[in-house]
């Protein structure tokens, strides 16, 4: 595996998202706010899950922001491969089972000493999405568990703001940016989630402004954060000169990049009807970086994350419909 050639390889959450519909008693009963974001610690995580299963209908689909990039990647014909940490549990199976089912290259050895992470997703009868997050293993992904040859033969590494947390996925992602700057390769991260920044900006901050990223992705709202300003142009301005390529998406009001001199911006790509908006920015960097693999300029770069954007918000769910079956319990 570790002679082979990636497109792009990719370190990030191993995760499973565990989604369920349920009312406002059953939140206040579980002690969730609703439409909060928070992690969860481990005997936390224990106690929700056991509610939900307890109390109805629940589905397993794996997860991760990277991971998710990879899929549609996969989907548009790169060849990818993951590096994330799962438990020595039916969850990490299932996600392992799910990388494969779309082709993506994923060995990374499970361990027996932390569950699979999950995202507990509870969706209301309003379509009020509560998120609760336990990392759990995949922030227990350290530098002994990097593929380091695939690193340094891919055409791109990238890296998900989500793991840029505790110390030891930090070692292990800066390790991994080494490898990938001695053969000069290209770095690719996009903050993920505004939740992400809180704590860790000073650090990334850093990263970002020593060169260590090629291109970072972003949404308006993150861009502000990361810069520490209030306007959008301003924090476009700061953030540009940082990086090769800044790459910031305006939900409906489409995309932008900015390279050098050159500042393109697309309109968001048509949809019938929005069904789900999880996931848009993971298919937008998906779409985004398999035309970058493949020798695309900039604005059919920044089309292709536009269309995939727009498919993965016709459906439930933060992956491409197919390639993967989900897994239901009662």
């Amino acid at each position: 595996m570790a002679s082979e050639q990636f497109d792009i390889v990719a370190l990030g959450d191993a995760i499973v998202d565990v989604l369920a519909r349920r009312d406002e008693a059953f939140l206040t009963a579980a002690g969730v706010t609703k439409g909060t974001m928070r992690l969860l610690a481990e005997d936390e995580a224990e106690a929700l899950a056991q509610a939900m299963a307890d109390s109805g209908h629940v589905e397993e689909v794996p997860g991760g922001s990277a991971a998710n990039t990879l899929a549609g990647a996969a989907a548009l014909g790169a060849k990818c491969r993951f590096i994330g940490q799962t438990g020595d549990d039916r969850l990490g199976t299932l996600f392992a089972a799910h990388m494969y089912g779309l082709d993506i290259a994923f060995d990374t050895p499970p361990i027996r000493h932390a569950p699979t992470g999950r995202c507990f997703i509870l969706v209301s009868p309003d379509g009020e999405r509560t998120m609760q997050t336990s990392p759990a293993a995949s922030h227990r992904l350290t530098v002994d568990a990097l593929d380091e040859d695939a690193i340094r033969g891919a055409q791109m590494l990238f890296l998900e703001g989500y793991l840029w947390g505790p110390e030891t996925p930090r070692a292990a992602m800066r390790r991994a940016i080494e490898l990938a700057h001695a053969d000069r390769r290209k770095i690719a991260f996009t903050l993920s989630d505004s939740i992400a920044l809180p704590g860790r900006r000073e650090s990334l901050a850093r990263l970002v402004a020593d060169g260590a990223v090629d291109i970072l992705f972003a949404n308006e709202y993150e861009a502000k954060l990361m810069a520490g300003v209030d306007d959008s142009e301003t924090a476009i301005a700061l953030l540009s000169k940082q990086v090769e390529t800044l790459v910031l998406t305006k939900g409906p009001e489409g995309a932008m990049a900015v390279s050098g001199a050159d500042r393109i911006e697309v309109p968001a790509a048509p949809v019938p009807e929005v069904v789900d908006t999880t996931g848009a920015g993971d298919q937008f960097a998906a779409g985004f970086l398999a035309a970058h693999v493949a020798g695309a300029d900039l604005e059919h770069c920044l089309k292709g994350g536009a269309r995939a954007a727009a498919s993965v918000i016709t459906h439930v769910g933060a992956r491409p419909i197919g390639g993967f079956e989900t897994g239901d319990h009662a």
